[in-house]
């Protein structure tokens, strides 16, 4: 499959045979993500990472990934030492970055700047987040890591717990989950439902999902629990969220209640989602996680740059 020159702005425009052939990528480039193998696969490259939002895990797995191959990264992570502060308009400073770099990744706080940008640009766009949109990359590699841990993605029992509403990770990995035959589950406070639309598209798919406040029952024949942060920034009112911060709390005596090769997934950052004791049960993979966000975007970079291992 030639994948060059590609943009990555939703998990929608990838078909089932675009998302395995990237996880099969990735797969083959753990050993060189751990830094165990090397290679020059990306020397000469230039990725211009846009930061217009705070990240830690998105953007230092983005520069991990270009290091390890052999690439180089120009950019910001924080637009207030940029011409943004003088009135520049996000289509110009795409263009910039254009002229200057042979790929784009861009997380914004806008929903739809993704789809600007890749507008803008002759080189490749990756969305690496936008605002409560979709966020294509974190999706991919959640993906990844349950077919590494389950050794399959076909037919797994998936409970999505949190923030539904706002939450961009989820809206992809429901869309995407649903085009690979997965049971779901929605738990959340009654304010932060998933979207009808989002529901909506499981259907398309065959797929009917359950929507519930009880987490206990959910997680029952659960395989994987997917924790996401109720995230304060998305709310255009803070009262509201003090309403539903806290709703939820994973920890051992929960698990009590779940099958013991369940395995426990966020995107992190997390807050009191997840109890810090739960960090060492056999459940607990979020760090794992994080970590397979190299070995993806290495597939996602060097695919759409036409680098072939």
């Amino acid at each position: 499959m030639d994948f060059t020159g590609r943009d990555v702005i939703t998990i929608k425009e990838l078909s089932k045979k675009d998302i395995n052939s990237i996880l099969t990528a990735a797969e083959k480039l753990v050993p060189y993500a751990r830094g165990d193998k090397y290679t020059d696969l990306l020397k000469g490259k230039i990725m211009a990472s846009l930061f217009f939002e705070p990240s830690t895990r998105t953007r230092l797995s983005f520069d991990a990934a270009m290091n390890r191959l052999s690439g180089r990264i120009i950019g910001f992570s924080d637009p207030g030492g940029t011409s943004l502060k003088k009135g520049e308009t996000l289509a110009d400073t795409i263009r910039m970055a254009d002229a200057y770099s042979d790929i784009i990744v861009i997380r914004h706080p806008l929903e739809g700047s993704a789809r600007l940008a890749a507008e803008f640009a002759d080189s490749p766009i990756i969305n690496a987040g936008d605002g409560a949109g979709q966020h294509p990359t974190q999706c991919l590699l959640d993906l990844f890591t349950i077919k590494t841990e389950k050794k399959k993605l076909e037919g797994n029992n998936v409970v999505l717990l949190g923030d539904l509403k706002y939450g961009r990770t989820v809206h992809s990995l429901a869309y995407a989950l649903s085009l690979y035959g997965c049971q779901l589950t929605f738990v959340s406070p009654k304010e932060l439902k998933m979207p009808k639309e989002v529901i909506e598209e499981c259907r398309s798919f065959g797929i009917e999902p359950t929507n519930t406040t009880n987490l206990e029952k959910a997680i029952k024949d659960a395989d994987v629990l997917y924790t996401t942060r109720i995230q304060k920034e998305r709310f255009p009112d803070p009262e509201e969220y003090q309403k539903v911060v806290g709703s939820y709390t994973v920890d051992k005596a929960l698990l009590k209640n779940a099958k013991k090769d369940m395995i426990i997934m966020h995107p992190l950052p997390r807050v009191t989602e997840i109890h810090p004791e739960v960090d060492y049960t056999p459940q607990a993979i979020y760090f794992k996680q994080a970590f397979n966000g190299v070995p993806v975007r290495m597939a996602l970079l060097s695919m759409a740059l036409g680098g072939k291992l």
